[in-house]
């Protein structure tokens, strides 16, 4: 089990030690305990692994939210089925907040709550969980449609992230229900297949929003996929010193995510960080790089980021909308092309998604943005 560095690697930075990130990061890697087992085994002081360079606790403004002008927006789809005047209004809202924020809340969305916190409670089981029942999920195979990891990128990143996550690839091709942890298999099922419908009334509103038939998104080959990463952010006994997750856009096209009562995701906006403060029964809907991609900028993919807190576990569940599959990958996107003009010419060139979601992954998490090579 990897418990921790000595104080001495840990300050190997100040002194003419040599620090071995390599052999750090494998050996956490082959603990196949996560974040998750480093708490368990009595750390103080987190590992320089996990150490983020210039992170300034004083970058971390958070704007005040009881300003509604300076808020993440939240949008109610009541009666979004049953009424035009309302669903106008809806759509209006979903227009502005995609193209200002790239972020917002929705309430109302038809998800049950109690189906919403049973899928918390779930994924935190599955993460609770005798470390050696665990580590059977343990791995790194992209081809597995279940598994369990600590960092997607360990070995790009110049710092982990404290966190630990179970994915789950549930469309084109899901996995066999065997295939899901006992401990959360029920509602990992029943939450994956609600939110996919939810997927698709929103691709329905974006559709509207940008001035299209309301099933053009739908009906991309390229939308029609889903995989969810539920994440897991123990306690962090030196928060100061590393990120939940870092500034980081989404490869996708909309992600819908599910957070606890916790706290610390934070949209920037503005230059400014702006949190998203929990709402219990709410969902957070965010856009995608592919999305700003074949709108043409219509829609933005934002920067955000997660917090490590002194308090937790924080746990939380995104649903990524793609078709992450070989065929769905092989696709050509661009700016559709009802959307342009002469006064609103291509801002990105052709490109299949593979080549997009490969600059993405090879790059890491490391603040950037993902586009700029496909920028015409």
């Amino acid at each position: 089990m990897v418990t921790t560095t000595g104080t001495e690697e840990l300050e190997a930075g100040k002194d003419s030690t040599p620090y071995d990130r390599i052999s750090e990061v494998k050996a956490f890697d082959e603990s196949k305990l996560g974040v998750k087992g480093l708490l368990d085994s009595g750390v103080t002081k987190i590992p320089r692994m996990f150490h983020s360079a210039n992170l300034d606790p004083t970058e971390t403004l958070q704007s005040d939210n009881s300003n509604k002008f300076n808020a993440v927006p939240i949008i109610d789809l009541q009666g979004i089925h049953t009424n035009s005047s309302l669903r106008g209004e809806v759509l209006h809202k979903i227009q502005s907040a995609c193209k200002e924020w790239g972020f917002f809340q929705v309430i109302n969305h038809g998800i049950p709550v109690g189906v919403l916190d049973e899928m918390i409670s779930g994924i935190q089981r599955f993460h609770e969980q005798d470390g050696d029942v665990r580590k059977g999920f343990y791995s790194r195979d992209y081809n597995n449609k279940v598994r369990y990891f600590s960092n997607g990128s360990l070995f790009k990143d110049k710092a982990a992230n404290w966190r630990d996550t179970i994915a789950f690839f549930m469309s084109p091709d899901p996995p066999s229900p065997e295939e899901i942890p006992q401990v959360c298999r029920d509602i990992v099922l029943e939450y994956s297949e609600k939110v996919r419908a939810l997927g698709f009334t929103i691709f329905e509103l974006f559709s509207e929003a940008l001035g299209l038939n309301p099933s053009y998104l739908n009906e991309m080959d390229s939308i029609d996929g889903q995989f969810i990463l539920c994440h897991y952010y123990p306690a962090c006994p030196e928060p100061e010193l590393t990120m939940g997750t870092s500034k980081h856009t989404d490869s996708d096209f909309m992600t819908i995510l599910l957070q606890d009562q916790i706290g610390g995701l934070q949209v920037l906006h503005e230059n400014q960080w702006v949190d998203v403060p929990p709402l219990h029964g709410s969902l957070v809907v965010n856009i995608g790089d592919l999305l700003q991609l074949i709108t043409n900028d219509k829609f933005i993919s934002v920067y955000h980021r997660v917090l490590s807190r002194h308090i937790g576990p924080r746990i939380s569940v995104a649903s990524f909308f793609l078709n992450a599959s070989s065929q769905g990958t092989s696709k050509v996107i661009g700016p559709i092309k009802e959307l342009l003009s002469e006064e609103n010419p291509p801002i990105y060139r052709d490109a299949t998604m593979k080549d997009v979601l490969a600059h993405y992954y090879e790059k890491g998490l490391d603040g950037n943005s993902s586009l700029q090579p496909f920028r015409v």
